[in-house]
């Protein structure tokens, strides 16, 4: 890997953490400038256009910039489990995903990675690498990080989590999250413009799709949310509203947190985007808030 300044100093996510990644110091995504993944392999349960019959090639990487209290993949998110590799090692993982027929190269929290990230798709591209890149993140991301990925992402799938500042900071200890997900949202879209899908496969060759967990209780912060992205950016993005939300033992104790989602919230939030027009998007339907949307950390592909 190369010697990069910005992991000497890291600012590359809005907690500034101003660590020194190289020599080994960790800031809040607990990760230092080794790159750790938790699994790479073929993944069934995104969006239809995304994952497609074939799968698409997942790279779930080790560490957060967000720590949500929540998090299903909270293993990972405080680097519980995963394997070091190398950024050469990444790039043949990009590689054997596409020999899997994977529809594309997903990058799941892979936000305090972007060098690193950027070094192995290079590396991957003048190898054959020829899939549509997919940066699946939190949200949390600066405008400047954003922009290194300029032509290196195809598909930007964000979550925007929350619309109300004391939410963010009870959930997420990011006060400032609602600021940050709506700069990095202009950026995304500014950068892969409005969402274009392949009329005979049914997959996105680029664009930007938006999610949004309903929380148990936070019926009235997800229409914001859903009211705020369909009145800034109309049929330009896609919104994707998730009822996946899986109650996880680090959360038992809290009266909000500790149970599913009702479906009658669920109906709530739906029916509010279509009163509002949104047409553009994706809903899920029937009992799936289960460990089933969990994949094994097994360091499978790695």
């Amino acid at each position: 890997m190369r010697k990069d300044s910005r992991l000497e100093d890291c600012t590359l996510c809005p907690r500034q953490c101003h660590v020194n990644r190289v020599m080994g110091q960790k800031g809040y995504c607990k990760e230092t400038a080794d790159v750790v993944v938790a699994r790479a392999a073929l993944h069934m349960w995104e969006e239809a256009c995304i994952s497609g019959k074939d799968g698409s090639g997942t790279v779930f990487f080790a560490g957060c910039n967000m720590g949500c209290v929540f998090c299903q993949n909270y293993h990972i998110a405080r680097n519980e489990v995963g394997k070091k590799i190398s950024v050469e090692r990444l790039a043949e993982i990009f590689l054997e995903l596409q020999g899997q027929s994977a529809n594309n190269i997903n990058l799941v929290t892979p936000t305090h990675y972007v060098p690193q990230i950027i070094d192995a798709l290079d590396l991957a591209k003048e190898r054959g690498l020829r899939l549509p890149v997919v940066y699946n993140t939190s949200g949390y991301e600066k405008v400047e990080t954003l922009q290194m990925l300029k032509g290196y992402v195809d598909i930007y799938l964000p979550d925007f989590k929350y619309m109300d500042p004391e939410l963010a900071q009870e959930y997420s200890h990011a006060l400032d999250y609602p600021e940050y997900a709506k700069e990095a949202l202009q950026e995304m879209v500014r950068q892969v413009g409005s969402p274009d899908v392949d009329e005979i496969t049914g997959l996105m060759k680029k664009g930007v799709i938006v999610r949004h967990l309903v929380l148990p209780g936070h019926v009235r912060d997800s229409k914001k949310v859903i009211r705020y992205l369909y009145e800034t950016y109309g049929d330009q993005i896609m919104i994707s509203i998730m009822n996946q939300y899986t109650p996880m033992p680090q959360v038992a104790e809290d009266s909000l947190l500790k149970r599913k989602v009702t479906k009658r919230e669920y109906e709530k939030v739906v029916d509010y985007a279509l009163e509002i027009g949104v047409e553009y998007g994706f809903i899920q339907e029937g009992e799936v808030a289960s460990d089933s949307f969990i994949p094994e950390f097994d360091e499978t592909g790695v």
